[in-house]
């Protein structure tokens, strides 16, 4: 008898699969990285809390180049529950590429991304709909009393939400929480990009989704090994940057150009003026003053490096958008014929 086998043998199946040709109401994705003993144990779970529901559901596990067993295992549940399908990304692209892949293959009128390491609660789920409800498009989950380590992850994450909330204009709690619920039609003109994925309500937000927050259950990891470190931190200040720029120029880029180019101005005359000051009233020649030189050099430089860097995001948006490039590769997908025949 397989792993899955074993695992579901006394559990009574409710069956919450869509009917042939029709749309799920409900699509759970999960990202999944070298997960291998949590996947079960997480199934069951979440398994327990669709059939509680009630409602039609698909759940997609993202295996984002997974090197222990996890595929392995999650191609055992693919074949037991007609629910799940199962995309098989080349290699390990990154949350953001998972979350977007799971948008894609996703066909339910609700989108649920949650975590597979076993830390999100699955009976959370139907608190989250409950709230979608009452007329929201996105609801957040906030990990109110969440069981992390305090210095490196739980102080650099209040940190950072913080900063989040001030410049995207969404007042979240937990921007971290990966445990949402989006109307598919509040996604349907987001594109992730970089590590983008914790931003998806302040871009919802941005197109007139209205966005709410919910604490939900948050438990410590008791098997595998976390993936995130203090690097994030570094990452989030750059993705802050970007959000920033999108959010204020991005379609008046001449702004934020024209200011620094106003800025580089200001320093060159006054750069000039001091220059000319000292050769007419301290007979100073300007090869002896170098400093106004080496200011303006190093000014220029320093612009030149943050616009091109600006400029940069611009273009690989517009690569990927203008012709319809994808930010990941699949390698296989695991019960998807079955749903389109």
């Amino acid at each position: 008898m397989k792993v899955y086998d074993q695992e579901v043998a006394t559990r009574r199946q409710v069956d919450t699969s869509p009917r042939s040709g029709q749309a799920p109401e409900i699509s759970v994705f999960l990202p999944v990285y070298n997960e291998e003993p949590n996947i079960l144990p997480l199934h069951a779970k979440l398994d327990e809390a669709l059939n509680r529901l009630g409602r039609s559901a698909e759940i997609i596990y993202v295996d984002d180049g997974s090197t222990d067993g996890s595929l392995r295992i999650l191609r055992e549940v693919a074949e037991q529950d007609g629910r799940v399908r199962v995309v098989a990304l080349k290699r390990n692209y990154g949350q953001t590429a998972a979350m977007a892949a799971g948008i894609d293959a996703a066909q339910g009128e609700v989108l649920i991304p949650m975590d597979a390491d076993m830390q999100n609660d699955p009976a959370d789920i139907i608190r989250l709909l409950d709230k979608l409800d009452e007329g929201f498009d996105v609801v957040s989950g906030w990990r109110k009393n969440r069981q992390d380590k305090l210095i490196t992850r739980k102080i650099p994450s209040m940190i950072a939400n913080r900063l989040i909330s001030w410049i995207g204009g969404v007042p979240l709690h937990d921007y971290g929480c990966s445990l949402k619920a989006y109307r598919r039609e509040a996604l349907q003109d987001v594109r992730l990009y970089g590590e983008m994925h914790r931003f998806i309500p302040i871009y919802a937000s941005w197109v007139g989704a209205r966005v709410s927050e919910i604490p939900v259950e948050h438990h410590p990891r008791t098997m595998g090994k976390s993936k995130y470190g203090l690097s994030r931190t570094l990452k989030v200040v750059f993705d802050l940057m970007t959000i920033k720029f999108m959010a204020s120029y991005q379609t008046k880029p001449i702004y934020v150009f024209g200011s620094f180019g106003m800025l580089a101005f200001f320093v060159s005359v006054a750069a000039g003026l001091y220059a000319v000051f000292l050769k007419l009233f301290h007979k100073a020649d300007f090869v002896q003053t170098p400093l106004p030189i080496l200011a303006i050099v190093m000014f220029a430089v320093g612009i030149q490096f943050l616009l091109m860097g600006l400029l940069a995001e611009m273009l690989v948006r517009t690569y990927h958008e203008s012709q319809e490039k994808s930010i990941y590769a699949v390698r296989e997908k695991i019960g998807f014929q079955e749903r389109e025949s």
